[in-house]
């Protein structure tokens, strides 16, 4: 799967998540994931609380727009954004240095 890809109410997205890896930032990882490093602990779903709002910030989009869909224990997450495709794909091309 690569890093993103549209679906029909928004795009989903694989993310690559380092817990306890200092500050919050979401960037463009290999062309299969994001990159996520996460301040919080990998502890009682700290990591994944800390990642959702992550992301929304710069999708920006409502946290209750973000979701998990696969990997919820795991260190590779595949997420949903709700929201328009186009617009979503294009922030998402942006992470990744081409134009919006």
């Amino acid at each position: 799967m690569p890093a993103w890809g549209p679906c029909d109410d928004g795009i989903r997205i694989a993310v690559r998540v380092t817990p306890r890896g200092g500050r919050d930032a979401l960037t463009a990882g290999t062309e299969d994931h994001f990159a996520a490093r996460l301040s919080a602990p990998p502890v009682d779903g700290a990591a994944n609380a800390a990642l959702l709002p992550l992301v929304a910030k710069h999708f920006g989009v409502p946290k209750r727009a973000v979701t998990i869909v696969a990997g919820e224990t795991a260190r590779l997450k595949r997420l949903h954004i709700a929201g328009d495709p186009h617009i979503l794909a294009r922030i998402a091309q942006a992470l990744y240095g081409g134009a919006p």
